[in-house]
């Protein structure tokens, strides 16, 4: 996959975790919000990439992974993050309960309160983790 899939496919699990959520499946759309995420990391992580280069095989092994503190370290943003968590406290929050998400969350059941939390943290219009990535990727 390249960039723009990874962006595209941020979008689209945005969306579906949205629809699961306004049809009060939480289960899905906690995962499917967190989903969103990891492609949008994964839009960053591709921004570094050169065309016809060959990646490192170390690093080609860490991005393929689910786990989103690992991704952030791989985008090469965690300085850039804790500026923002500094600045934007609700933000801080936001990625601190984000962070959390995992792969295997589709095992799990959601509270409606988790599901709209997670959602709310990645979505927020001003403090939103997709709208901080959004300006990375």
């Amino acid at each position: 996959m390249n960039r723009r899939e990874f962006q595209q496919l941020a979008f689209v699990r945005q969306r579906e975790a949205k629809a699961l959520l306004d049809r009060r499946l939480y289960d899905g759309a906690y995962y499917l919000a967190g989903y969103a995420v990891e492609c949008a990391l994964k839009a960053c992580i591709a921004k570094q990439t050169r065309r016809f280069e060959f990646p490192d095989r170390d690093w080609a092994i860490k991005v393929f992974t689910h786990d989103l503190r690992s991704l952030m370290r791989s985008a090469q943003l965690e300085e850039a993050l804790a500026v923002e968590s500094t600045a934007d406290q609700i933000f801080g929050r936001y990625w601190a309960l984000v962070c959390d998400w995992r792969e295997t969350s589709r095992y799990e059941r959601h509270t409606a309160e988790a599901a709209r939390t997670m959602f709310d943290a990645i979505n927020d219009p001003t403090h939103g983790v997709l709208r901080w990535l959004r300006l990375h990727w």
